[in-house]
């Protein structure tokens, strides 16, 4: 029989609603200690420099700095838009990319599904180092090989056309040869590498499936068509994904290495526009406004994607 005088122990206290929160950063303490530089950095120097986005909306004077600079509202975004560029950078912007997009982004798919082949060790060994090398060049050192290979006077490329009895071709010079140019070096030197991250899909494929195809009587192609290829498309919608979410950001450095003022018609892009009137210009309020324009366009292309994605395949980035 219980004692009367001895009073009830207290009930247990429910932990705070903090404290259920925190419990998972306590018990993994050490990934959160080992990711915290990432986090910094991006902090520092991605989101906290975002104020500045706001000179897109003032008329910025150095001595005034942002703070104190008048605002125009979007008076700078309706003097890009009503500029005689304006359509010539959207339609290269947008062709180039369109371009790499269909001929780029395929070509890693199938290089590696072809290397996943290949049952030869040094063979397989021998193409992924030959493939992946040029990754490793730097954008100068591509354009200067490009400039030598493609010359009208000693380059390799018109030294066979006039072998074959043909006229040798400004291909630096003239627009109608930028995006293939552009695109097909981009290729050259992106494919191995970019395969990368499809050969390791492809090797998280269960065997079993293979073999249960063979037992079927299902040729290699078969094979590749009905597994390979599934096995691997989450993989390939997720960079689908991406590479449509920055459809607009053609980069800066090989277009403008690859630049010249008669081609200029054909390889005037957003990025070289920004530069041109913002650095060389010094209007930094209209350089933010367009190139403001151009980021918004990209994450707007990136929800319609993944919202589209995530609705027909149920593959998404959120």
């Amino acid at each position: 029989m219980p004692n009367p005088t001895v009073p009830n122990s207290a009930p247990a206290t429910r932990p705070s609603k903090l404290s259920r929160s925190l419990k998972p950063f306590r018990k993994n303490w050490e990934l959160y200690v080992i990711i915290s530089p990432v986090i910094l950095y991006y902090i520092i120097f991605e989101y906290f420099p975002m104020y500045g986005v706001q000179i897109a909306f003032k008329n910025f004077i150095a001595t005034k700095g942002i703070w104190g600079s008048p605002w125009v509202g979007f008076r700078h975004f309706e003097r890009f838009f009503d500029s005689y560029y304006f359509w010539r950078l959207i339609k290269n912007t947008l062709g180039i990319s369109l371009y790499q997009l269909a001929v780029g982004f395929p070509a890693p798919i199938i290089l590696a599904l072809m290397i996943n082949e290949v049952r030869m060790k040094y063979f397989r060994k021998f193409v992924q180092t030959v493939t992946y090398a040029p990754h490793f060049l730097s954008t100068v050192v591509l354009v200067g090989m490009l400039l030598m290979f493609l010359s009208p006077q000693s380059g390799l490329v018109n030294q066979i056309i006039v072998f074959f009895g043909g006229e040798p071709i400004a291909f630096m010079s003239e627009p109608k040869w930028f995006k293939t140019i552009y695109v097909l070096s981009g290729v050259w030197q992106q494919m191995g590498w970019s395969s990368i991250i499809y050969l390791a899909a492809l090797a998280g494929i269960d065997p079993q499936l293979h073999e249960a195809a063979k037992v079927d009587g299902a040729t290699r192609l078969q094979r590749i068509w009905h597994v390979n290829l599934p096995g691997i498309l989450p993989t390939i919608v997720i960079l689908l994904i991406l590479n449509v979410g920055s459809i607009m950001g053609v980069g800066f450095e090989k277009v403008f290495l690859m630049q010249n003022s008669l081609n200029m018609e054909a390889s005037d892009v957003i990025a070289t526009y920004v530069y041109r009137s913002g650095i060389l210009g010094a209007q930094y309020s209209f350089s933010a406004a367009v190139g403001l324009f151009n980021a918004v366009i990209n994450f707007i292309l990136l929800v319609l994607v993944n919202f589209t994605a995530r609705k027909l395949n149920e593959t998404s980035l959120w």
